[in-house]
């Protein structure tokens, strides 16, 4: 088995799920890994001018057997920029500029579909966080080119494939037996929201459903954790006045064990997200015992068993509705299936994972 390999970890955007992957990457590797980061913000600017920072803040680039980089990053400007000095790199596709929501108003800037397209061209090794994320790339990805008016490189597509691979992110959770719960089913139900307080997770929807919820005569309780921005979106600020005392933590909580305590007290977590391309923080809430409720889109139904689909998938607002009420209702007859759940989100554990990725490190290296 090989070992003694030292890569670098250039994270361009270390918050939310990059930052959950690059520490757990850095942490459970067999290798050395040198992680060297941005702040999460500012992504276009990130996107763009990020290779300009690190091609200066690391200077012995050939020291390293290899490169791990985000997509967040234009991998083909930082390597032209070091001169032939770049090892073999790594590119891990959180998300695409191809598939990702535009926000209200916004119109989709070329430049960045362009940015994706070179640093999966200028990689070694290109690296999805779910099929349903590598299969919505190549999808979307011939439809971008043909949008240029002439010289199309068609070629792309087969170049980049061909480097292409998938592996699920590592979650920070032990693997085995999930801890022992007992599940109150007494005061009403805590719904869990763990997701950025952005509108690419639609948070309008998920409130809507709740009024339908409340006006159908099911009471509940409601943890808005999850990471959000100093301006808080109006859709959280009039919920906060319509839910009153329902609500019992309002905002993102940065300590990891009290997150994990307020998980550990919820019933059911919902997603109604437009984008996501795995799922850590739903992950996690199953992993903790809560009963998921997911749209049958996206990348859940890839990481919740078929045979579990009926029960925690929901096709549009009405289903979701129904769902949460009869959940709320009759919660006791979800414990096994909860338990079930928790159970299975094991195997994304990075004890179950790390083999993987340390096989992709030694075949890049070598």
């Amino acid at each position: 088995m090989t070992t003694n390999l030292k890569f670098l970890f250039l994270e361009p955007f270390f918050g939310g799920s990059h930052r959950e992957f690059a520490e757990g990457l850095v942490s459970n590797s067999r290798h050395r890994i040198d992680l060297v980061t941005l702040p999460a913000r500012f992504w276009k600017w990130r996107m763009r001018g990020a290779a300009l920072y690190f091609v200066k803040k690391v200077r012995e680039l050939d020291n390293y057997h290899g490169l791990i980089t985000t997509d967040l990053m234009s991998l083909s400007d930082l390597k032209s920029l070091s001169k032939g000095l770049c090892p073999p790199a790594l590119v891990y596709f959180h998300e695409n500029q191809f598939t990702y929501p535009l926000a209200p108003g916004e119109r989709m800037d070329y430049q960045f579909g362009f940015t994706d397209i070179t640093t999966a061209l200028a990689a070694e090794r290109v690296i999805f966080n779910s099929r349903t994320h590598r299969d919505a790339f190549f999808k979307a990805l011939p439809k971008f080119i043909k949008m240029m008016p002439e010289y199309r490189p068609g070629w792309v597509l087969d170049e980049i494939r061909s480097k292409a691979g998938v592996l699920y992110p590592g979650c920070r959770f032990p693997a085995g037996e999930p801890s022992p719960r007992e599940f109150d089913i007494e005061m009403p139900p805590l719904i869990i929201w763990n997701h950025r307080w952005e509108f690419d997770k639609d948070p309008d929807e998920f409130f809507q459903a709740l009024d339908e919820v409340l006006a159908a005569g099911a009471e509940f309780r409601l943890a808005l954790l999850g990471e959000n921005s100093r301006i808080v979106p109006k859709t959280f600020i009039s919920a906060r006045r319509r839910y009153g005392e329902r609500i019992v933590q309002y905002g993102y909580v940065e300590s990891r064990r009290q997150y994990l305590e307020w998980l550990s007290q919820g019933a059911i977590v919902v997603s109604t997200s437009q984008q996501e391309n795995f799922g850590i923080s739903v992950v996690e809430a199953i992993r903790c015992g809560c009963l998921p409720l997911l749209p049958a889109r996206l990348a859940y139904p890839e990481i919740i068993a078929d045979r579990h689909h009926s029960e925690v998938l929901y096709h549009d607002r009405r289903d979701l509705v129904a769902k949460l009420v009869d959940r709320i209702t009759n919660g006791s007859d979800y414990l096994d299936l909860r338990l079930a759940l928790s159970r299975e989100m094991g195997r994304f554990a990075w004890d179950n994972t790390i083999d993987q990725y340390d096989h992709e490190l030694v075949a890049l290296a070598t």
